[in-house]
């Protein structure tokens, strides 16, 4: 762990992500801190960044549109600057520029968020899956890219897993999601899907559960767990102490759509979610399976461990 990190303003800055991560995420807060201390001050100085973002819209207050983009526009000006200089009095850019600068996490990620977020405030609909990627990439894909770079990775190709794999989690949060979006008068399912489906944008403003919904979520969820599923090796990829972390919250997010699932994909039945005992059940599984990986690494020859050596051929 960087020692200058819990100094003085430092450390109140350090303490005030992680303040905000408890607060807005509590199943990744407890992940978070069974990191090493390296990694788990600087994941909350990096969810810090990306919450107070994500707040802007998220929690718009009484702020008209052009008065939110102002925001946004003077949080990527003051980045832009700590990226230059090195520091900012910005109580988030001050921790997050000392991670990004220790780990290398280029400018245009977090720049990229910050277009996602702009993207989020200027459009209500998407027309195409194309459109719907490029946002769910910009909000929650550079996230996974920029965590990567903390978690520390084995094979560079990990990056392209990590973004498939905020995709994944980005696209869940919206399926689950589809009601309260609504409301807002929202819709992030591609507008050509609905009509292939025989859907309107009606049905979902009002919360009508018909056959053809059932099936436009069916094949929302389908493709959301292909994502799931192709991102996993990347799990593998990562240093061995921060697999777990990954590996749980890849688990605790499919299990919102086993949900959707269970609920014959009604998604006007109200949010669902997974229980806290279920989250630190799944925790305590891959933390222990990531111990018995350790000592299984140094117990037994590498290639037997990854299947590339059949045992009968051991001498």
């Amino acid at each position: 762990m960087k020692k200058e990190w819990l100094h003085g303003a430092n450390r109140v800055a350090f303490e005030h992500s992680k303040a905000l991560t408890a607060y807005h995420s509590k199943s990744f807060y407890f992940s978070t801190r069974l990191l090493p201390k390296s990694k788990q001050w600087a994941t909350f100085a990096l969810y810090g960044f990306c919450r107070y973002a994500d707040n802007l819209i998220d929690n718009p207050r009484d702020r008209s549109v052009p008065e939110l983009l102002a925001e946004v526009k003077y949080l990527r000006r003051e980045l832009e600057i700590a990226y230059r200089t090195g520091e900012s009095e910005h109580p988030i850019i001050h921790p997050f520029i000392s991670v990004a600068r220790e780990y290398g996490i280029p400018k245009k990620y977090p720049l990229a968020l910050l277009d996602g977020v702009q993207m989020d405030l200027e459009r209500n609909r998407y027309t195409t899956f194309d459109e719907l990627y490029l946002f769910a990439y910009r909000v929650a894909g550079v996230v996974g890219v920029m965590m990567t770079y903390v978690l520390g990775y084995k094979d560079p190709v990990a990056f392209k897993y990590a973004e498939k794999l905020g995709v994944a989690m980005q696209l869940t949060n919206i399926l689950r999601d589809v009601e309260e979006d609504a409301e807002r008068n929202r819709i992030y399912l591609p507008l050509d899907e609905l009509e292939r489906f025989g859907v309107s944008e009606e049905e979902i403003l009002s919360g009508k559960m018909t056959p053809a919904v059932h099936e436009l979520m069916r094949f929302q969820v389908e493709r959301a767990h292909g994502y799931y599923r192709d991102s996993a090796p990347g799990i593998a990829m990562l240093e061995t102490d921060a697999q777990f972390a990954i590996q749980s919250a890849s688990k605790i997010y499919r299990g919102i759509l086993m949900k959707i699932e269970g609920r014959e994909y009604n998604p006007f039945l109200g949010r669902v979610f997974v229980s806290q005992l279920r989250k630190a059940g799944i925790l305590f599984r891959e933390v222990l399976r990531t111990k018995i990986a350790v000592v299984g690494e140094r117990l037994i020859p590498v290639g037997l461990w990854e299947g590339k050596i059949r045992p009968e051929a051991e001498v």
